[in-house]
């Protein structure tokens, strides 16, 4: 589509930071999500948007297939599993993200659900605040010396790689996708997701929630850390077997974890994780600060402008697929 002087009907999050919106103020307008009673309302006037700005909001096939007119899904992070995209590609609407601007937000979440988890942060809290002072009876453990699991090792596992380095670990990394010659400097590739667990005092996921990793870390896996391992998740909840998890707790074989994420979101009030003291759970706030948020709503609105003006953001995912069946 050739650059034009339209403007474009733009649905935007409720909650997204105003530096996006503003930066393409001339050429879009722009509705909420919340200007609609019910989903219904929304997919009965999807027709005349545009463009979407998503950030948590589910966008499926019925919600695709209603928006005739729609140019581009704009996800406001660099996950993308809240969008349907094979539907988005049956409709010919590029679906782009923000890879690597919450980087760094969800890099220092993760070491410190790891550091928390470790040196037993949230029971300690909950004695003081409880009226406590047993100074003997949180002794944790130190980071220092021990070696630290990247399951993934793309713009946010070389963050937290980053972050780690500062604290005397060793890294190792598995990422089929990463040839081993282009892994970050001091940071072991693996060749086997079992030789990761096995190797490793602790393991951060760090890894997109595709067909391929559901479920990918197991009970084997999980086993494989030892009774002093600790497991942290600031990617997706439907990477780690939810059960297993709970079953290694259980029976010693994990010392922890840190999970940000959760499957389904939110989780039900009676969820195992929460009645554990030797498990720090937040909600899915990794990537939320306000640097962050400000940095993922430039990027999302950048793409949103790049398709107006004719091209195709770099960060497209379904490019390979539209490029076979020709964009609207």
């Amino acid at each position: 589509m050739d650059a034009t002087d339209e403007r474009w009907a733009v649905l935007l999050p409720d909650d997204i930071d105003p530096v996006g919106p503003e930066s393409i103020a001339d050429i879009a307008s722009f509705t909420r999500y919340g200007a609609y009673a019910d989903r219904a309302a929304l997919v009965a006037d999807a027709d005349r948007f545009d463009a979407m700005v998503v950030r948590l909001f589910e966008v499926p096939a019925d919600l695709l297939d209603a928006a005739t007119n729609l140019k581009v899904v704009a996800n406001h992070g660099a996950g993308v599993d809240n969008v349907d995209v094979d539907a988005a590609t049956r409709n010919g609407v590029p679906v782009c993200n923000t890879p690597g601007v919450n980087a760094r937000a969800v890099a220092e979440h993760a070491v410190m659900l790891l550091l928390a988890v470790k040196r037993r942060l949230v029971p300690a809290d909950a004695h003081v605040r409880d009226g406590g002072w047993d100074r003997g009876a949180f002794a944790g453990s130190e980071l220092a010396g021990e070696t630290v699991g990247l399951l993934g090792v793309g713009d946010i596992g070389a963050e937290t790689a980053r972050v780690l380095a500062g604290f005397d670990v060793d890294l190792l990394t598995y990422d089929p996708y990463v040839p081993a010659g282009e892994t970050p400097a001091g940071v072991e590739p693996v060749d086997t997701l079992a030789a990761l667990f096995e190797r490793a005092d602790a393991v951060s996921v760090h890894t997109p929630l595709t067909d391929e990793t559901q479920g990918l870390v197991g009970a084997d896996e999980l086993a494989a850390l030892g009774p002093d391992g600790v497991f942290v998740n600031t990617a997706r909840g439907g990477v780690v077997d939810a059960e297993a998890l709970t079953a290694a707790l259980d029976r010693g074989e994990l010392a922890g974890a840190g999970l940000d994420t959760f499957d389904p979101e939110p989780p039900d009030a009676d969820d195992p994780p929460f009645g554990r003291d030797d498990v720090v759970v937040t909600p899915h706030v990794a990537g939320v600060t306000d640097e962050a948020l400000a940095r993922m709503s430039r990027a999302a609105a950048e793409n949103v402008r790049t398709v107006y003006e004719g091209g195709l953001p770099e960060s497209t995912v379904n490019a390979d697929a539209l490029a076979d069946r020709g964009r609207r």
